[in-house]
């Protein structure tokens, strides 16, 4: 496993793995000549296993890092996982399988287009390997009847392709049939928990770097792959890690290549381009590794952003009134005076850039969308007509939708839709926010509130926010009068560890919240958590009720945090919520 500075990395590293289903493609065309020297249809592939488990991060946690790499160094990776699939092989050493050959083993031979995998029927034979062959190979043979997915790839083809690979092939390159038994399920479930592994969790440089602590550093990597999953880290963040560590592979395979195709002794050329290439990745890795350290979580914006200049007030001390129109009609200014500031913009992008501080931006009906939104520096109201007549769209490349660092921003009568999982569909990085009668419709993160930051939320919904409807970040400050806040917390991975309900409190130091006839229902966690050192506590309606009336003993560890917080809770409706009205959870958030 150990390599020169300018080697590759292992090879099961290079292999690209996916979980798609078979490609039902019919080959009815397939001409095979055989030695018989006749026709021969290819048959449409059998359906694969593949699992319906959905595995929580505890189950994945106990299997990679109690079971497979207990004690084991990077280096021994390879060997673990080698180890792991051998024991599932114990009650049946054959089986019939869909071999997925990556397309390169044939683009001398044939095109296959667009498919991703070359797959073709074969039966497997498995035998025990002696000392550290890596990665595990296995015998296979092409099966009856003769079965692939794509028409161009004759039997004769394969039978060549496998003659030359002396019909031997990786066995992650091999996808057990389904409905062969148990035991053939079992072992096409363990092969998916190793293509898991080498796709999510290895790094090519782990064994390079002589991790000990090999089995510490899955369970971080897991965690950040449940967090990711769970929308906890917000997409664009994941979405340029991914990106980084694709390119990172990418280059690393070109410099394998170039190594390859030098002849004898490098030139001194040929030498430089090697170092350049090598300290290259070396960066893309150092960037990788410290944003892994990192957990992906720095406080955002995870990349800083250059905030347009502060503009501040007109030096005549007049305030405009902005109008987001493509054509200006007489109903839309009939109730301004005469000498009112009007300006008439066909976007919303042309107006806020034209705003100073006391301007108005109003909007009227249509879909509308404006990066700037994300740089809000001065304090302007922005306002529709009606609020389910303007739909604010955001582009889901950016890490923010509505972000704010002036000293009081306003929106009024929106509805914000959120395409893919911006960090966060409102953030509030300083100042104040007010938000009333808007409609916020996440696919991300919900509502944040940064330390130092104050939001007023009124008359608003919020629905579908893969984390908190309304997460308050130490030492921020709330207002929620008359919202409704609902089916929240949506994460991907059912992990209880996700499930940060309605409204979400991190409380060192304590934030403030007031909350006034609000609706928080049918939230994956509780209605309201609070994140703190105290043990778990869950709160039932009555209790709830009883602890805003002041009836609640003041012994009681909700009604001490509540007091603590200054957290008020009048007349408000919380239901229907997965864990209960109001908990409190240990501070695990703190050590991530």
């Amino acid at each position: 496993m150990k390599k020169g500075i300018l080697q590759t990395p292992a090879a099961s590293t290079e292999i690209v793995h996916t979980n798609d289903q078979h490609v039902n493609v019919k080959a009815s065309s397939v001409v095979g000549k055989m030695s018989g020297d006749f026709e021969e249809d290819a048959q449409v592939l059998p359906e694969i296993f593949l699992s319906s488990r959905a595995y929580t991060y505890d189950e994945r946690v106990a299997l990679f890092c109690d079971q497979i790499f207990s004690g084991c160094s990077a280096a021994d990776a390879d060997e673990a996982i080698n180890g792991y699939i051998i024991k599932q092989f114990a009650q049946k050493r054959s089986l019939t399988a869909v071999w997925k050959s990556p397309q390169t083993v044939f683009l001398a031979s044939c095109d296959i287009g667009d498919v991703p995998y070359a797959g073709v029927l074969v039966n497997v034979n498995v035998i025990p390997y002696e000392g550290k062959t890596l990665p595990l190979r296995v015998s296979v043979s092409v099966a009856e009847p003769y079965s692939c997915n794509h028409a161009n790839l004759s039997r004769e083809l394969i039978e060549e392709a496998l003659r030359e690979l002396d019909y031997s092939v990786p066995i992650l390159e091999v996808y057990p049939v389904k409905g062969l038994g148990t035991d053939v399920d079992n072992i096409a479930e363990a092969l998916e928990h190793a293509r898991f592994f080498y796709h999510f969790l290895w790094r090519d440089w782990d064994d390079e770097d002589e991790c000990d602590e090999y089995a510490g550093l899955i369970e971080k990597r897991i965690q950040m792959y449940y967090d990711i999953q769970d929308g906890i880290i917000p997409g664009p963040i994941s979405e340029q890690y991914r990106k980084t560590l694709e390119d990172y592979r990418g280059k690393r395979l070109d410099l394998t290549n170039f190594q390859t195709n030098i002849c004898g002794a490098a030139l001194p050329d040929e030498a430089v381009e090697c170092w350049k290439r090598y300290y290259e990745i070396l960066m893309l890795s150092g960037i990788l590794k410290f944003w892994e350290d990192l957990r992906l979580r720095s406080q955002p914006p995870f990349c800083p952003r250059i905030y347009k200049h502060r503009r501040g007030k007109r030096l005549s001390g007049k305030t405009v009134t902005h109008i987001v129109a493509q054509i200006m009609t007489k109903d839309m200014i009939e109730n301004f005076s005469e000498d009112a500031p009007i300006q008439q913009h066909d976007s919303l992008s042309a107006a806020l850039d034209s705003c100073f501080s006391g301007d108005t931006v109003l909007i009227s009906p249509g879909d509308h969308h404006a990066m700037a939104l994300a740089s809000l520096t001065d304090d302007i109201t922005i306002k529709g007509v009606e609020r389910n007549d303007v739909q604010i769209h955001s582009d889901p490349s950016y890490h923010n939708f509505v972000a704010s660092k002036a000293s009081k921003v306003m929106l009024m009568n929106l509805t914000l839709v959120q395409h893919g999982t911006c960090d966060g569909i409102v953030v509030v990085e300083s100042g104040q926010m007010i938000l009333e009668n808007c409609l916020l419709k996440c696919e991300g993160t919900g509502v944040r509130v940064l330390t130092g930051a104050s939001l007023v939320m009124k008359n608003c919904e919020i629905s579908g926010a893969q984390g908190a409807g309304v997460e308050l970040s130490p030492g921020s400050y709330a207002e929620l009068h008359h919202n409704e806040i609902h089916h929240c917390s949506n994460q991907l991975a059912k992990d209880s560890k996700g499930s940060q309900g309605g409204i979400n409190l991190k409380v060192l130091p304590l934030p403030q919240l007031k909350l006034f006839d609000n609706y928080i229902h049918d939230n994956n966690g509780y209605g309201v958590t609070i994140v703190g050192p105290d043990n778990l506590y869950k709160a039932s309606n009555e209790d709830l009720e009883m602890t805003a009336s002041g009836d609640k003993n003041e012994t009681d560890p909700l009604s001490k945090a509540l007091q603590k917080l200054s957290l008020e809770i009048t007349t408000n409706k919380l239901e229907s919520n997965t864990k209960g009205a109001i908990g409190l959870l240990n501070n695990t958030w703190a050590n991530s």
